[in-house]
């Protein structure tokens, strides 16, 4: 075979085993979302804000990509500024991938009292906390939470914790990593949200990886923060889980009683979970047969099986890009109040 048709090859691999394992971007949304999803309406605010709270490296020149795939000294915290969706057909149909969000600024990034600047932002309002998965840029996962907040109409303050993901395909081994090493951080989060007089639920979403981070942290945020603290999670939303199965069944037991806060979105056709349940030897808790799970539910963990939901060829982000799938969180949120 010619060298050049071995290099096109290894490209069409490359890209194939790209689109495998993409975190959030909303590839199943061409397929089963389609124009007509863009026709909900947006967020209230008509210049919607984002509350951020990252442990990426602050970019130096303030300007785009904002946030690095490095990890900074600490919890920063900053106001991403959203621009919405055009209701224009282009616009419709370009929207079908990214739900037509875009960050128009970020302002006021600081790392001092990152944690309780977050917590005064939100002051008042229940606040959804989107914690994205592997191979994310600061700008799609910001994109994501802004989808999420808009496809299930969320009344509140949405914020994103974003951890240095470094964006690249085969940084898996780099990305796990990282979001462990953010554990402190959103613990730090959590525990000024939960101690703030606001009142205010905290409810969150955590996508694929993003989700051994936030179960872990809620392990510690049980032990550091106590009941009180626990008391104002209200939802948490685990999409499609990129866990091994035994070890998230271990990490929800150790919660006790607070595992009736959980709802788990789970798919046996998620490709991008298979594969990492390939490479990492061991069935993933989110592409896991209902019969695996089950224990969970007697803990009182509710399990949304989305295996028929999607006919997309990743069906990794369909808390996203299915609007079926988007009413299990919604759902879950109101039943947190």
């Amino acid at each position: 075979m010619p060298l050049s048709s071995h290099r096109a090859l290894r490209a069409a691999a490359a890209t194939l085993f790209a689109l495998i394992l993409s975190g959030c971007w909303g590839i199943d949304g061409a397929v089963t979302g389609g124009i007509a999803s863009d026709t909900r309406e947006s967020l209230p605010a008509e210049t919607p804000t984002l509350l951020v709270a990252t442990t990426r490296r602050v970019e130096p020149s303030g300007e785009r990509p904002w946030f690095t795939g490095q990890r900074g000294k600490g919890l920063a915290f900053a106001q991403a500024r959203l621009a919405k969706p055009e209701r224009s057909l282009v616009s419709r149909v370009a929207s079908v991938v990214s739900g037509g969000w875009s960050i128009s600024s970020v302002e006021g990034a600081t790392q001092e009292g990152a944690a309780q600047a977050f917590a005064k932002a939100a002051f008042g309002r229940d606040v959804l906390l989107y914690v994205h998965g592997y191979r994310e840029s600061f700008e799609s996962a910001a994109v994501s939470a802004a989808q999420l907040a808009d496809g299930i109409r969320f009344q509140g303050a949405t914020g994103l914790f974003s951890w240095p993901s470094a964006g690249a395909t085969f940084d898996y081994v780099h990305d796990r990593e990282s979001a462990m090493w953010s554990r402190d951080a959103l613990e730090e989060l959590l525990l000024a949200l939960a101690q703030s007089d606001s009142g205010g639920r905290i409810h969150i979403v955590a996508h694929s990886m993003g989700t051994l981070l936030t179960l872990e942290t809620l392990r510690m945020l049980r032990a550091s923060g106590g009941a009180s603290a626990m008391a104002r999670i209200g939802a948490v939303v685990l999409a499609s889980p990129d866990i091994d199965i035994d070890l998230f069944m271990r990490g929800v037991e150790r919660l006790g009683p607070d595992a009736r806060k959980l709802t788990v979105i789970s798919s046996t056709k998620d490709r991008a979970l298979a594969l990492s349940g390939r490479l990492a030897g061991a069935v993933r808790a989110g592409a896991a047969e209902r019969e695996k799970l089950a224990s969970l539910e007697a803990l009182g963990v509710r399990i949304a099986d989305a295996s028929d939901y999607g006919g997309g060829l990743i069906n990794h982000d369909l808390f996203l890009s299915n609007e079926e799938v988007q009413q299990v969180v919604k759902r879950a949120i109101e039943r947190a109040g």
